[in-house]
């Protein structure tokens, strides 16, 4: 890597009561990277996530974006500064289009003109071209999953964190997934949260385990996959 990475995450660490939630973790994503981040239930990984997006604050460590320090910023300045996340949950506007639900979703400032060019390319992106006028409550699951991922990036992200976008799809919405994962790989950093070891061995990126608020893991998935601590951790023998 050479000059700024986009983020730099250091020894972060939260407690709930008398847990610790995150335990030393640390993060540093440049620009286009594409990273996984997997773990059992109650590893830590949507903790983490919701400390980058800024919806929690760390006990300790730093969060730098840009090389910027974001730590306490307010939470609506992260989506202005570049940072999207979509939830596990589509969180849509049910009773309106997928055309109008992407406008709602357009934060720049640009004409109508510049902004309906962007929601014709991401509809094509989507795969979703057709059906601009049905309601997004209409949609079939996976459907409603990637117009969600289409109003995170009509805001212009510069990183967006993904929370199990697969969850609930079959292998064929799952591996269009992937390839829309790929596709958008070097134009923005993503990093995905996710379950499904098919979908994250079809983005094949680095990917850091965590497992009881901690990193026990990181490398690429080939190494991952083959680390007997991991698949320890995974079948619940640690």
């Amino acid at each position: 890597m050479t000059g700024e990475p986009l983020l730099r995450a250091d020894n972060l660490a939260i407690r709930f009561g008398g847990v610790a939630a995150v335990r030393g973790v640390s993060v540093v994503l440049a620009e286009g990277d594409l990273r996984c981040i997997i773990g059992p239930n109650g590893a830590g990984k949507s903790t983490l996530f919701n400390m980058i997006a800024g919806t929690l604050k760390p006990d300790s460590g730093t969060i730098d974006f840009e090389g910027r320090p974001i730590v306490g910023l307010p939470v609506h300045d992260f989506a202005r500064i570049g940072i999207a996340r979509k939830f596990q949950v589509p969180s849509l506007f049910a009773s309106l289009t997928v055309r109008e639900n992407l406008d709602v979703a357009a934060r720049r400032r640009e004409s109508a003109l510049d902004r309906d060019a962007r929601i014709e390319r991401m509809l094509a992106e989507l795969e979703l071209a057709g059906l601009e006028e049905a309601t997004a409550g209409e949609l079939a699951h996976g459907q409603k999953q990637w117009l969600e991922i289409g109003m995170a990036l009509m805001g212009g992200p510069k990183l967006l964190l993904l929370d199990e976008p697969t969850a609930g799809m079959g292998s064929e919405e799952t591996q269009k997934t992937a390839r829309l994962l790929l596709g958008m790989a070097g134009t923005l950093t993503i990093v995905v949260i996710e379950h499904d070891m098919h979908f994250v061995r079809a983005l094949a990126c680095p990917t850091m385990v965590l497992h009881q608020g901690q990193v026990i893991a990181a490398g690429a998935f080939a190494d991952i996959e083959r680390d007997e601590l991991v698949r320890d951790v995974y079948l619940g023998r640690r």
